[in-house]
């Protein structure tokens, strides 16, 4: 025995009505469920479907699909991460890396001549990371408006468009400012300030400016479904 559009229809709603609001992971899952419930149906066609989704949801525990959602959520996150740093990798390759090399230098020469560096730096961190509040509010809104356009939801399309990311970008900057004023007391630290910050602009510009441009590729390459859907 097959499911039918509907039954398949009702393990969607099913999935939404504990708690997983991503599309992409709702599919994960009803095809786990789809699977299990034509496996029981194998073994006896008098269960009813409602029985075997009830009998296999049970196999996930007292936290439901929680458990799931966390471990895909990781999982993407890490594919994420390993984006930006593909990225950012680029920026230290000829011929970019002559630009970053300059950013570098520049700034450190501004910071150097500076009376008053430290000033200097919090202004610096202060503008990236309201810039960055800037970008995730921004996309934020932009993304509100597609999901609610297609009704769908895609947990890759979140984390590319910044909300699991704010944290880390925003704790190292917070960290070297309540210190700055000591390290920048030499050149070596004139110089570790300098890059800091290069890197910081960089990371932002991925983050905000090239992975965006490229997510639609990123988001068909994880999702096979997602090329088709935008293909119709």
């Amino acid at each position: 025995m097959k499911l039918t559009p509907e039954q398949i229809d009702r393990l969607y709603q099913f999935t939404r009505q504990h708690y997983v609001e991503y599309y992409d992971l709702q599919t994960e899952l009803v095809d786990h469920l789809a699977n299990s419930i034509e496996a029981q149906w194998q073994e006896s066609s008098k269960i009813s479907f409602e029985e075997a989704l009830q009998k296999e949801f049970k196999k996930f525990g007292v936290f439901g699909f929680m458990d799931v959602v966390e471990k895909r959520q990781a999982a993407l996150n890490r594919k994420y991460n390993g984006i930006i740093w593909n990225h950012f990798k680029t920026f230290f390759t000829i011929p970019k890396v002559i630009l970053t090399t300059t950013l570098i230098g520049l700034t450190y020469f501004l910071l150097n001549i500076s009376l008053y560096k430290a000033d200097v730096v919090l202004i610096a961190f202060v503008i990236i990371i309201l810039s960055f509040y800037f970008f995730i509010i921004y996309f934020g809104y932009k993304n509100k408006k597609a999901n609610a356009t297609t009704h769908k939801k895609w947990l890759l399309k979140e984390i590319i468009l910044g909300r699991s990311s704010i944290v880390g970008m925003i704790y190292l900057p917070i960290q070297i400012m309540l210190h700055s004023e000591k390290v920048l007391e030499n050149s070596l630290g004139i110089l570790s300030i300098s890059f800091l910050l290069v890197s910081l602009i960089l990371i932002e510009y991925i983050m905000v400016v090239e992975i965006p441009k490229k997510a639609e590729a990123y988001l068909k390459e994880t999702y096979p479904e997602y090329a088709l859907e935008n293909a119709n």
